[in-house]
This record gives structure tokens, C-alpha cells and sequence, in this order.
């Protein structure tokens, strides 16, 4: 936070996901954050946003998914070791489940092309619109595993997201530093932003509407979601196409 350029882009985009409702903030939260706004605190506002909920989350387009029940549409956020799932159950109140990499045995994504009718296709004739898939087996309780499937264009990006994650989970375990690993990803460099314009601050935060107000967290076991026996997705996939989780770490009766 000490440099200037990224210390207001990185206020800018906090408070953009705020505004969106990306990140979740109670009422007296977001009074607080009013409040350091007014008083043009950017690194208090900062500090302050770090300790919410989905802070620093990536989150990806409306899709569908298997869970609670299938064609189930979802929010898929990605971060903190989890991923996320909002729904909007009847009532139009909304769900959280939260699904924790280390309670993953594994994950694959596969794609699969709808034939044209008839079930026949032709090389003159083109094809349907690619469907992938994130398959993922959870430890929903012990000794049960479940797979949960996500319909999504961008299941691949959700995928190499949890590798990601799985990754950092490795390297602190080992005793390593993310910041270096990081390092090593853009090939050894940090690069900085070319632009060292200043940028405008964002206009002041609104209240949240009820519909933030309304969200509910499950509890980690996932108790408050009606769970319906899934089988594992239909679609076949070679051992070399599934993703074994070195950061699976199984439930002990203490957690149950």
C-alpha cells in the first residue's frame, strides 16, 4: 500500500466490487467504510475491506450447477481456499454454500458438442456450442463423497483457479513464500503498471439494498441446504484427465 498508483487502483476496484455487491458488508460495515470514505482513508478503507467477506474473490458469470438440485443457477466466486456458490431459493432469498479445496478429492473438466437432430452430424454442417464442465469430488460428511458438477463457459478458469489455490496451499505447508511462488509465475519479475496517471476517486458508496441484507451463510457441513444424492457425471474422463488434490485432507469424527 505504499505505493501511490496501486494503492488508488486497488481502492478503486474494492470499492467497485462493493457497490456490486461482490463483496458482502453488513450495515454497520458499510457505515464504517462510508465513514473512511468521507474521510478520504484509503488505506483504513483498505484494511477495513480486507476482513470481509469474498474480499479479493474472482468471481465469474452466472452459470448452473447440480447442487442443491440439478439445473441449480449459481454465482461461482473463487478465493480464500474455497469456492463459492450463491443461490436465490424460493422466496427470493439468497444462499451461500462454500466449498473448501482441502475437501476435494479431485476435480476434471470435460466438453462435450451437442449433435444436430437426428443424433448424426455431417462435415458440412456445423456444430454446436462447445459445453464444459468442472466436476469436483467433495467430502460432504465422512466417509461420503459427492460429486457437484458446474455448467459453465468458464470452467476452465474455475479449474486452474483451484490448482492455484491448491498450490499456495502446498507452499505453506512446506514453509515457502507465496510471494515468491507468485514471483515465479510471471517468470521471475514483477512488472508495474505503465500508466502513473492518478486515478479518480469513486463516487461514495450507496447503501446496500435488502437484497445483500438478505444473504445467509451455510454453515460449513452445508446443514441448511436440503442435499440430494448426485452421482458422478456422466460424462467419462481418463485418469490422466483428472486433477488429484495434494491439499485433500479428510474429516475426523472431532468434525462432525
Amino acid at each position: 500500500m505504499e505505493n501511490r498508483v496501486g494503492l488508488n487502483l486497488l481502492y478503486a476496484q474494492t470499492v467497485s466490487d462493493i457497490e456490486r455487491g461482490w463483496i458482502l458488508v453488513t450495515k454497520e460495515q458499510h457505515q464504517q467504510l462510508k465513514s473512511l470514505q468521507e474521510k478520504v482513508s484509503k488505506k483504513e478503507f483498505l484494511r477495513l475491506a480486507q476482513t470481509l467477506r469474498h474480499y479479493g474473490y474472482l468471481r465469474f458469470d452466472a452459470c448452473v450447477a447440480d447442487f442443491p438440485e440439478k439445473d441449480c443457477p449459481v454465482v461461482v466466486s473463487a478465493g480464500n481456499s474455497e469456492l463459492s456458490l450463491q443461490l436465490r431459493l424460493p422466496g427470493q432469498q439468497l444462499r451461500e454454500g462454500s466449498f473448501r479445496v482441502t475437501r476435494m478429492r479431485c476435480w476434471r473438466v470435460t466438453s462435450s458438442v451437442p449433435l444436430p437432430s437426428g443424433g448424426t452430424s455431417s462435415p458440412g454442417r456445423g456444430r454446436g456450442e462447445v459445453r464444459l464442465e468442472l466436476a469436483f469430488e467433495y467430502l460432504m460428511s465422512k466417509d461420503r463423497l459427492q460429486w457437484v458438477t458446474i455448467t459453465s463457459p468458464q470452467a476452465i478458469m474455475m479449474s486452474i483457479c483451484l490448482q492455484s489455490m491448491v498450490d499456495e496451499l502446498m507452499v505453506k505447508k512446506s514453509g515457502g513464500s507465496i510471494r515468491k511462488m507468485l514471483r515465479r509465475r510471471v517468470g521471475g519479475t514483477l512488472r508495474r503498471s505503465d500508466s502513473q496517471q492518478a486515478v479518480k476517486s469513486p463516487p461514495l458508496l450507496e447503501s446496500p439494498d435488502a437484497s445483500r441484507e438478505s444473504m445467509v451463510k451455510l454453515s460449513s457441513k452445508l446443514s441448511a441446504v436440503s442435499l440430494r444424492g448426485i452421482g458422478s457425471p456422466s460424462t467419462d474422463a481418463s485418469a490422466s484427465d483428472v486433477h488429484g488434490n495434494f491439499a485433500f485432507e479428510g474429516i475426523g469424527d472431532e468434525d462432525l
